[in-house]
């Protein structure tokens, strides 16, 4: 009796720690994964290109076009020293919406179906057809995720008044639950992201969050509405935590992860009720910066009354570091931080004031440049520098040549596979893009390194009806007029005009372009022949 109490005991201690894992035997665990590392994209909505620290840093300052942002990012800064960083990546179309469907699927928007911002009105939605990056990982056996802002359906009224997903118009659908973003429900335009953590609308204290968890919603179902009235970063960062420590075995020990984490911040608003002031306070109060002046606002093209807002935008930006540096933590902490590629960029910049504006959505620098870093211990030598010109649609093709998943990116992709630059950036083995195409709702135009084109057509933005002539022509010199303060125009450089005339394009041609299919403005931009 006393020996099979005994054995009983034994089984009862084995059973107990079989069932309740600790982070050393995730670690464990994860350490005796096959080789295939683990993917971690971070990207914050709307971070200018130098708002972080690591631009003051003398190796980096010289890659700087004018002055970086007088910003505190120790977590991004670290990423940055220890991996390989990008100076010129660029957002072709700076809005959320057709970078993100750029990005997810390595497509230009006449494939990947978004033109625009998702929103109500409006028909712009990721085609649920096309492989996106989810599952082309998914597909190569990686766990999938993604937490925070999606923004790439149509948005319909779905929606019961309480928030909860209907599915239909019909009562009790009929309601948003935000006329800005929607919901993603199960099915194909989740493109298999098995675990799913949504965060809507641009209230940072009031995140709206659907789940296919119950244990982070308070047991709701998916698609019922979670109001966590948390700093959306901070209860991002912390259900991010609660699954790499696979704490309600949400995922699968034995495979690698492939996640993405969307933050909103430093998306607007600004205001003090949307800000994490307590970052504010100790980084940028007025005892540090008494006024806006140039020592906050260095850019010399920035209205400094536009950019009141700058204090609490830096402010959000800190924030944002500060929890990424509690998800990079917690996987040093576990051991994953040498076997994981982490790809931090963001969708696209701010103007801050720059040119009397705020926001995004113009063929401007402040606008169109973004960061992107990648940082891989066990992969990648630290310190590493290239000048590519990165764009959104090289983003797919190059995180699967980085993992080793060349062979998983589909033909139809149009963006460059930059992976071999990033493990020698001094390589000539890769053909670097010689420009990136620029697009807007009114405009197109191309990126050098010296120079940006713009074409502006005789329409607003959001306007539905073609455009039928040109109003706007000119050049940037982006060497000598870091500001861009000067408009030039094609008449002054003819042979730089027919250069970069010829090299549109051909953009437009790869692209598949609405304006290269109607032959557009053809008595000036030169086309291919065939």
């Amino acid at each position: 009796m006393k020996l099979l109490k005994g054995l009983f005991f034994i089984l009862s201690i084995i059973t107990i720690s079989c069932t309740t894992k600790s982070f050393k035997e995730v670690a464990k665990v994860q350490e005796n994964v096959s080789e295939k590392p683990n993917v971690l994209m971070i990207f914050p909505d709307q971070l200018r290109r130098y708002s972080a620290g690591y631009w003051s840093g003398s190796k980096y300052k010289e890659h700087v076009i004018g002055k970086s942002d007088p910003v505190t990012t120790p977590n991004i800064d670290k990423l940055a020293e220890n991996g390989v960083v990008f100076t010129n990546a660029t957002s072709n179309y700076p809005l959320c919406s057709p970078f993100r469907g750029m990005m997810m699927s390595g497509m230009y928007p006449e494939q990947n179906g978004i033109w625009n911002n998702c929103r109500e009105g409006r028909d712009d939605s990721l085609d649920d057809d096309i492989p996106m990056l989810t599952d082309l990982f998914f597909e190569a056996g990686y766990n999938t995720s993604y937490f925070g802002k999606f923004h790439w359906l149509k948005t319909e009224p779905l929606f019961d008044e309480n928030g909860n997903y209907i599915g239909t118009t019909e009562e009790p659908g009929g309601h948003f639950v935000n006329k800005y973003d929607t919901y993603v429900p199960p099915g194909k335009a989740r493109h298999n992201i098995e675990y799913f953590y949504q965060a809507l609308k641009d209230e940072h204290f009031n995140p709206h969050i659907y789940s296919n968890d119950p244990n982070t919603i308070e047991g709701k179902k998916d698609g019922e509405l979670h109001l966590p009235k948390v700093y959306s970063p901070k209860n991002e960062a912390e259900k991010i935590i609660s699954y790499l420590q696979n704490k309600n075995n949400v995922r699968d020990l034995n495979k690698p992860f492939f996640m993405i984490w969307s933050l909103n911040p430093p998306h607007n608003p600004w205001g003090d009720e949307d800000t994490d002031m307590e970052m504010v306070r100790e980084h940028y109060d007025i005892d540090k910066f008494p006024k806006i002046d140039r020592t906050l606002v260095v850019r010399e093209n920035a209205d400094l009354e536009v950019a009141d807002y700058a204090r609490n935008y830096f402010g959000a930006v800190t924030s944002v570091d500060k929890y990424i540096g509690k998800v990079i933590n917690e996987l040093e902490k576990t051991g994953t931080l040498d076997n994981t590629i982490v790809v931090f960029f963001s969708d696209h910049g701010e103007m801050l004031g720059s040119h009397s504006l705020e926001g995004k959505n113009v063929m401007e620098m402040e606008a169109m440049a973004i960061p992107f870093i990648v940082h891989w211990p066990k992969g990648l030598k630290a310190g590493g520098i290239t000048d590519v010109l990165l764009s959104a649609p090289d983003i797919l093709p190059t995180t699967l040549g980085l993992a080793g998943l060349t062979n998983k990116i589909p033909t139809e992709v149009q963006g460059t596979n930059l992976s071999e630059l990033v493990f020698d950036p001094t390589t000539t083995n890769v053909s670097k893009p010689k420009a990136v195409l620029l697009m807007l709702g009114n405009s197109r135009g191309i990126l050098t390194h010296e120079y940006t084109l713009s074409l502006v057509e005789n329409k607003k933005q959001w306007d539905k009806k073609k455009g039928t002539k040109l109003v706007d022509t000119f050049l940037y010199d982006n060497i000598n007029d870091p500001y861009q303060l000067t408009k030039i125009p094609l008449s002054e450089r003819p042979e730089v005009s027919k250069d970069l005339l010829t090299k549109l394009g051909d953009l437009l041609k790869h692209a598949n372009d609405p304006w290269f299919k109607e032959n557009k403005y053809k008595d000036l931009i030169i086309y291919p022949e065939s």
